[in-house]
């Protein structure tokens, strides 16, 4: 006859919840489905023992350390408060949100790699005359001159940045003469009269103006001029 087995100690599924291979008891799949259910945007340990505050913070401690270990879930360290490393199950990829997309490495704008499509797309512009969005990313991947594939919305970032630094210029097609390839209205770039221009654009000294994240920046969001160490050093400066 077999001996029945107290509430902590059993292995079973609660209801609603996704069972990992790993048997976990109660409050190992507690945890466990609270951090799943963040996806790739994770959650930062202090706000899941808020979540589930029935559990003790030690108890807590020790059950993230097992789930870790068991390759249920991982810590991933987000661009804007690195010192609030976020857990998320294993099965997810960080957003762009969280990690920054590839115009960071290892948590750090790679301010490298920016500079690099801030030199080089201008040569692509000055070379076809004029470009639109969607002509210079192809021809920018057809040239294999990078080893990324630059998005789309990438190069939009870049192009609104040169704009501002007054390097190249935001303009409407009139259908006609170097245009003549473009259809009416439709925007497109050509490299400013000044090839080298020794005057500081609009936007260069600050951050935010080379930053590609500026689009998700808000007062209250995890990209946030408040917690960005960036903005803050120049504000120092």
């Amino acid at each position: 006859m077999s001996r029945p087995q107290g509430p902590s100690s059993a292995k079973r599924k609660r209801p609603g919840s996704i069972m990992p291979a790993v048997l976990l008891n109660d409050d190992e799949q507690i945890l466990y489905d609270v951090i799943r259910s963040t996806k790739d945007i994770g959650i930062w340990s202090g706000d899941l023992k808020k979540t589930a505050k029935q559990i003790p913070a030690r108890v807590a401690d020790k059950i993230l350390k097992l789930l870790k270990d068991k390759n249920l879930i991982k810590e991933v360290v987000p661009i804007q408060s690195k010192g609030k490393k976020r857990l998320m199950a294993v099965e997810f990829e960080p957003s762009e949100e969280i990690t920054g997309g590839s115009w960071y490495a290892n948590g750090t704008l790679d301010m490298e790699f920016i500079d690099s499509l801030k030199k080089n797309i201008p040569n692509f512009i000055r070379k076809n005359k004029v470009v639109t969005l969607e002509g210079l990313v192809e021809k920018i991947k057809n040239s294999g001159a990078f080893k990324v594939v630059l998005t789309k919305e990438q190069v939009g970032e870049i192009l609104k940045a040169l704009v501002f630094d007054n390097v190249i210029l935001e303009i409407k097609s009139n259908g006609s003469g170097e245009f003549s390839s473009i259809p009416v209205g439709q925007v497109c770039y050509k490299c400013s009269k000044k090839k080298d221009s020794d005057s500081v654009g609009l936007m260069t000294s600050i951050p935010c103006g080379v930053c590609p994240q500026i689009s998700r920046c808000t007062p209250d969001g995890i990209i946030s001029p408040n917690t960005c160490v960036y903005y803050k050093k120049w504000l120092d400066f």
